[in-house]
């Protein structure tokens, strides 16, 4: 053993292995097969000399990206339309991909799928949704072969194909690409972001997220925020990225980057800070029919759309401006105002995030991909917008004196709110159609801005070559000068199926490379060959079922070289290119695994229904303990629509207690079992409108003790009422009324916490978190049958103590 005797031999032994370090040679790039990943380690050789002194090391195995290859920045907006940022023609000032625009590309026939799970796993992967088991949203999973909800290991990521070449890889926002079932602290976490690919993940795991006090998650942890009242999601992701781009260049300068920006702005709940809401005031007074005329003439000026773009006819649901009241104006106008703000803030915050790239001296090798958007505007608003949007998944109406009630809430922490669909088809401009609607391009047609200083050089300029979502992915791959990947951990890949879109940024004029696409979201379907689109409505957004079975359905036909926004109907002149077209699209849809086509929307939600994989399937009961926390509706037992009982065995300290025992959901939907002043309460959240309680008048006594509540449901339907029962170690203490209860879902992102209620607060009786100060031995939520068994048995061991008291009177 080595003994140093100063800090200068140990300075000189220091730098002696830098040296050694630097002296052993790497293995050379071009000696790696790329299309095998990981890429194999070289056999370590046999040595036989007996002193280091006398042996030359092998060269160190260490796996680089190619020389040059740019770092990736994807950006990916929720839920914004073809005519909505101002770098397209919108109302909505987006000065950061404006500039990106007129410094790189505006790609202006870049199509998505529609809707959000199936358009990011195809980003991703540059395979078909179905070809990702994605045909809709991970909470609307079948058991049908594409439709799962788990992407296959033959489909890998871009971000795994990228980090196995060298590359360091992040992802910031939303991620709703996991099996709805698997987020849970039991997992399995292979489709968790940090299992398909990236080395860092920031962000929330489902569709959406209340901005204000969203679900976190850390790679796989739930993080604790800051008890901050400015905190907001947005500005959160933006820092936690900036913090990464900077330590990564910081330690690997030479290693590229690939992160994947992917904000829950401008999805549901629209909520920015008041500022960048006041931005907009009164800016969209003149409603949105003027709005769409305005939007065309600068897309026209712009050179996003041809000249004689006609606006498309708006859907019949949708009502003139002109004739709306003077109350639906006012509303309508600030809901807009509200998601304009929304929209600007989202993109300044990734401007901060441009310019931290800028600061390491990195963008000007940074291939950015900004889509505006991941399908075209939502017009899950319906016809008068939503104060709480909780409400469209459990199938309640709000009529607008409720949300016009709610007016100086819209944005707000105190709001979970949506625009009217007037908005979001004035947001698709010049299309007729929105998100979901898979037939139409104004479901998938959306903005893509390309900017990579080494490399673009025609700056400001429009590309008018037909592509898809899944092109993303081999570009990335043509840039970074790597190969398709043939094998990957092991499992033989499907084949890209998008094709790159350099060629494009090359050449102005080139012919387009992507020559057929096939659509198709819970029956709305097309096919997009050679420059013809033919495609049938199944079911219009706003409706809950479709009218017709799918055989049933009427297409349509159009010529999109001559006819930018699908105004004119072809299908009654060439019937002969239709039924082909037709023939086509079963054919594609066979391969990829469209069919079946499931054309069932809130039903599936049930996993029975669906025939996915359930957590609690066939379970009349589960235990929870102290500690738990963020279960998602997809991992906790399911108590709607149904009698229950929950019962709680705590132990009261000397002082008492108080706290939330167990509680699900928050202040726009959910119920808690807490103790307010020593004292047991119930309380039941119906959509943050109607609030009811049950609260003892007693204290409880120090010791251990059993809180019981048990709920009698009415039946007659869902989310009817029921009495409730509140008892404490066998004695009732306090009964009443639930009038109303939610029947589909209490919330999308605020899950069931045991000894303590996060995010939002069920009731106004506590401010989050209200832990609780005693001790939760368990918690067991028991259903229906189960819940009466053990309520009898509870209710015997009360006459039994009763009868013991009498006794020993």
């Amino acid at each position: 053993m080595m003994v140093l005797s100063s800090k200068n031999e140990a300075l000189a032994a220091s730098l002696a292995l830098l040296a050694f370090a630097a002296a052993t040679p790497v293995c050379a790039a071009a000696e790696f097969d790329r299309r095998v990943l990981p890429i194999r380690e070289p056999k370590p050789p046999i040595y036989r000399e007996l002193d280091a002194r006398d042996a030359k090391p092998p060269p160190r195995f260490e796996v680089k990206a190619p020389d040059g290859a740019p770092n990736i920045l994807i950006v990916l907006i929720d839920d914004m339309g073809f005519g909505q940022s101002s770098a397209f023609g919108g109302p909505i000032h987006m000065p950061t991909v404006e500039a990106l625009a007129n410094e790189g590309l505006r790609f202006n026939q870049f199509h998505t799928t529609a809707l959000c799970s199936p358009t990011r796993s195809a980003l991703l992967s540059g395979r078909n949704h179905h070809m990702n088991n994605m045909a809709g949203i991970t909470e609307i999973a079948t058991a049908f072969p594409g439709n799962t909800g788990q992407r296959p290991n033959s489909v890998a990521s871009v971000a795994e194909m990228l980090r196995l070449n060298g590359y360091s890889t992040a992802h910031f926002g939303k991620n709703h690409e996991t099996a709805a079932w698997e987020v849970s602290v039991s997992g399995p976490t292979d489709r968790w972001p940090t299992r398909q690919g990236f080395d860092k993940f920031y962000g929330f795991m489902g569709g959406e997220t209340n901005q204000w006090a969203p679900l976190v998650y850390d790679g796989t942890t739930q993080v604790e925020l800051p008890k901050d009242p400015n905190y907001h999601f947005m500005t959160d992701m933006t820092d936690q990225a900036i913090k990464w781009v900077k330590a990564q260049k910081s330690l690997t300068p030479d290693r590229p980057f690939f992160v994947y920006f992917a904000p829950g702005a401008t999805h549901a709940p629209h909520q920015a800070p008041k500022k960048w809401i006041d931005k907009y005031r009164s800016k969209f007074d003149q409603g949105w029919d003027k709005v769409r005329e305005e939007t065309l003439a600068r897309q026209k000026a712009l050179g996003v759309v041809p000249t004689d773009t006609p606006l498309a006819p708006k859907p019949s649901y949708i009502k003139d401006w002109d004739k709306l009241s003077a109350q639906e104006k006012k509303l309508f106008a600030r809901q807009m105002e509200v998601f304009a703000g929304f929209g600007e803030y989202a993109d300044t915050e990734i401007g901060r995030l441009i310019d931290a790239i800028r600061d390491v001296g990195q963008l000007d090798n940074t291939l950015v991909f900004y889509i505006v958007g991941d399908n075209g505007a939502s017009a899950e608003g319906s016809e008068n917008g939503l104060f709480n949007e909780n409400s469209y998944f459990n199938g309640v109406e709000e009529n607008l004196q409720n949300v016009l009630g709610h007016l100086d809430d819209l944005g707000g922490p105190g709001a979970y709110n949506h625009y009217a669909a007037g908005w979001a088809v004035a947001g698709d401009a010049p299309f007729a159609w929105t998100k979901q609607v898979a037939s139409s391009y104004g479901g998938t047609r959306n903005p893509l801005v390309m900017y990579w200083p080494k490399r673009i050089k025609g700056h400001g300029e429009v590309r008018s070559q037909w592509h898809h979502v899944i092109d993303v992915a081999p570009t990335i791959l043509e840039a970074a000068g790597l190969p398709e990947p043939k094998v990957v951990n092991g499992t033989p890949q499907t084949p890209i199926q998008g094709v790159s879109m350099l060629y494009a940024v090359d050449d102005p004029k080139a012919a387009d490379r992507h020559k057929t696409q096939y659509f198709e979201i819970t029956g709305n379907r097309a096919l997009y060959s050679d420059g013809w689109l033919a495609g049938t409505i199944h079911r219009e957004p706003w409706q809950q079922k479709p009218p017709h079975r799918l055989k049933d359905d009427v297409w349509e036909l159009y010529d999109t070289r001559r006819d930018f926004s699908l105004v004119n109907d072809l299908a009654a002149k060439d019937p002969k290119k239709l039924k082909d077209m037709q023939r086509q699209f079963m054919r594609i849809a066979a391969e990829n695994h469209v069919l079946p086509i499931d054309d069932r929307a809130a039903e599936r939600l049930n996993p029975a229904i669906a025939g996915r994989p359930d957590l609690m399937a066939g379970r009349k009961s589960l235990t929870v303990y102290q500690g738990m926390r963020g279960m998602s509706e997809n991992a906790f037992i399911n108590v709607k629509n149904q009698s229950h009982g929950i019962t709680a065995d705590i132990v009261v300290p000397q002082d008492g207690a108080e706290g939330v025992i167990l509680a699900q959901g928050g202040r726009f939907g959910g119920w808690s079992l807490y103790v307010k002043d020593g004292k047991p309460t119930y309380a039941y959240n119906w959509l943050g409108l109607n609030h009811y309680s049950v609260a003892s008048k007693e204290k409880l006594a120090p010791g251990k003790a059993s809180i019981r509540f048990d709920f009698a449901y009415d039946g007659g339907g869902a989310g009817k009422g029921g009495a409730a029962t509140l008892s404490v170690s066998g004695r009732k203490v306090a009964e009443g009324r639930i009038e109303k209860t939610q029947c589909c879902t209490f919330s999308l992102d605020e899950g069931a916490d045991v000894g303590r209620n996060e995010g939002t607060s069920v009731t106004t009786d506590y401010e989050v978190p209200f832990a609780f100060t005693g001790i939760i031995e368990k918690v067991t939520i028991s259903l229906a049958e189960q819940a009466e068994k053990e309520h009898a048995e509870s209710d015997l061991i009360r006459r039994e103590n009763r009868t013991r008291r009498l006794m020993s009177d």
